[in-house]
């Protein structure tokens, strides 16, 4: 059952531990207005939400870990599936990747925003999300690219 605010866009956010995350609370003013979710891989994440928001603690999972991997996708699926969003964004890493990928199989609109920590090149999960992400995002302008990802600004 789905426990979003009718008339609202449903958002889904989804972000690793530690950077990922900061980076992720940064752009939460932006979600105002929004039936607002939460995955991430910290259950003590729970209080950087917003208080109408709803939280799913998620495993933490890299690509050397095939097992831990496929434990992640279904955990996601479930939620995919439980909270119907309209949108899913994800600042990284193989959740957000994840996460994407899946929320267009179910039509929502996705949006990847890369880790201001890749200040040379792009992360390597926003190497391979961007031809399937919506909006493509690099918060370094030198970054940039006709073929995405775009640059409109900086969180931090």
């Amino acid at each position: 059952m789905n426990t979003h605010h009718p008339g609202k866009k449903r958002l889904l956010a989804v972000a690793s531990g530690g950077g990922h995350w900061v980076q992720l609370r940064c752009l939460m003013p932006a979600f105002a207005g929004c039936s607002l979710a939460l995955a991430t891989v910290h259950a003590d994440y729970v209080w950087d939400g917003p208080g109408d928001s709803r939280f799913y603690t998620i495993r933490d999972a890299t690509r050397w870990d095939k097992f831990g991997l496929v434990i992640l996708a279904f955990q996601l699926l479930l939620i995919l599936l439980r909270e119907r969003p309209d949108v899913v964004i994800s600042t990284g890493a193989a959740p957000g990747f994840l996460a994407l990928r899946l929320g267009r199989l179910i039509g929502a609109k996705t949006i990847w925003v890369d880790s201001i920590a890749n200040v040379e090149s792009l992360s390597l999960s926003g190497q391979r999300i961007g031809k399937h992400a919506d909006v493509w995002l690099t918060q370094w302008e030198h970054l940039a690219r006709p073929e995405g990802p775009i640059y409109i600004g900086a969180v931090l």
